[in-house]
């Protein structure tokens, strides 16, 4: 008997909902400037998501892209001119990028049907699909990511940039290892931002697994130090909280976002 079809992500649907949050609510400067997620995701007015859990989500789901964005802009001034987003979901970068970014190729890699719903929200509020965007049909669960990326107009003899956010609780390890040494095999000059998941409790976990997208992985930076190594990278940096509070949340304004008492995100670099 053939498996049913897998539905668009939910927790891909919840991470954009965030995203739309902290554009109506959470007041300037913003860690992330995103006017595309309110569009693709209407959040009435008075809506209210202010329990401590849902504001801690709120903080790492911004964080998370806007350190991602960051790196980018200081790979593309290497000339890396490649961004692949892995596991995309409704990640907006590509339709509100910047100058900067108007000479890259940038690849949105995620499950058809997740990209399916994206591209019908996007058309139903008038967003165009910007010329220099490309998307890539990939489950991760049925094929490598090497599979997917060669069906792909990529350049794998040019450097790239990579962005795997809130995608490695979801693999085995064995698809983690695949990932990392596909990326590692780019010429020097390539990198991923990633994030990950430390062996405790997360309030973000039991949002998954109520959703019905249990997490299946959790890895602590020595694991993770260990394989950027095997994979072919030359150094890994992890985001350290008192740097990301200095660096993203030190101007917050009274009733903006917490700054991260926790961070999981890892930037390393081929």
């Amino acid at each position: 008997m053939p498996e049913p079809e897998r539905a668009a992500s939910n927790t891909a649907l919840g991470v954009a909902a965030l995203r739309a949050y902290h554009q109506r609510q959470d007041p300037p400067p913003r860690i992330l400037d995103d006017p595309i997620s309110p569009r693709l995701f209407a959040i009435p007015d008075g809506a209210r998501a202010e329990t401590p859990a849902v504001r801690a989500l709120r903080t790492s789901v911004v964080l998370r892209s806007r350190f991602a964005e960051d790196c980018l802009a200081e790979a593309v001034t290497r000339g890396v001119r490649q961004y692949v987003i892995l596991g995309a979901g409704f990640d907006t970068f590509a339709y509100r990028q910047p100058a900067w970014a108007r000479s890259l190729r940038i690849f949105e890699v995620d499950h058809p049907a997740s990209q399916s719903l994206k591209r019908a929200r996007l058309a139903a509020v008038d967003v165009p699909l910007p010329a220099n965007l490309e998307f890539v049909a990939a489950d991760f669960e049925r094929q490598s990511l090497r599979e997917a990326l060669a069906a792909s107009s990529l350049d794998f003899a040019k450097p790239a940039a990579f962005s795997c956010l809130g995608v490695l609780v979801y693999l085995e390890w064995s698809a983690i290892e695949a990932l990392f040494r596909t990326v590692g095999a780019f010429p020097p000059g390539s990198e991923l931002v990633f994030t990950y998941s430390p062996r405790r409790d997360s309030p973000f976990e039991a949002r998954a697994a109520a959703l019905g997208e249990p997490w299946v992985s959790h890895h602590e930076p020595e694991q993770l130090r260990a394989l950027v190594a095997e994979c072919g990278f030359r150094r890994i940096e992890f985001l350290a909280p008192e740097v990301a509070g200095e660096r993203y949340f030190r101007n917050a304004a009274p009733g903006g976002l917490p700054a991260p008492k926790r961070v999981s995100i890892a930037r390393t670099t081929v």
